[in-house]
């Protein structure tokens, strides 16, 4: 396996490598992690939905069955029947215990769909400035490629002037790795 591991190592460091050299590609992988994390967060606030829906249903169940065991053990205490009042006070006392674990659990879970919509919200934002970022290297590279192609068809006779294009050029790419590397910061801290 070491071998395998060594060439899957090297794959991945060729990879990182590229993907530095070539920044707007790491937007783009950015953008499409964020993407599928979006997904997911969608996927689990529709089973979150699901779920809660579920408890209402077991809640209102429970309140039903409260309501007929109540009513019971009301015609029981009339009839001076003990022998079926007492039990079933005790029973509608476990349903009443149910009801309150399902409610605990309802709260639980409005928490967290709560705190999926907000994630969702933050993923969202920051899908957008990633593709903010895409769009903006995108454009930079078609202005530069564009100058690149223009200035080849003229005599340029002033080094300075193809120097201070390779300088530019430089910060061009110094500037989008610092974005790259806050949208990252940024991206880690939530």
């Amino acid at each position: 396996m070491g071998l395998f591991d060594d060439f899957s190592r090297f794959l991945e460091d060729r990879l990182d490598e590229y993907l530095r050299n070539n920044p707007h590609l790491e937007l783009m992988v950015l953008e499409e992690k964020l993407r599928e994390q979006e997904e997911e967060t969608l996927n689990l606030m529709t089973d979150l939905r699901r779920q809660e829906k579920q408890l209402q249903d077991e809640i209102l169940g429970l309140a039903r069955e409260i309501q007929l065991w109540h009513a019971r053990i009301e015609k029981a205490k009339a009839a001076n029947r003990l022998d079926l009042a007492e039990p079933a006070e005790a029973h509608e006392a476990s349903l009443l215990r149910q009801g309150n674990q399902k409610w605990g659990q309802m709260e639980v879970l409005k928490e967290r769909i709560q705190q999926t919509q907000e994630l969702q919200k933050k993923i969202e934002a920051r899908r957008k400035e990633v593709q903010a970022k895409v769009s903006e290297a995108q454009a930079t590279r078609t202005t530069t490629r564009s100058a690149e192609s223009a200035g080849t068809g003229w005599n340029q006779t002033a080094a300075m002037g193809s120097n201070v294009d390779a300088l530019e050029k430089q910060f061009r790419r110094w500037e989008a790795e610092e974005e790259l590397e806050q949208l990252k910061r940024n991206l880690g801290r939530s």
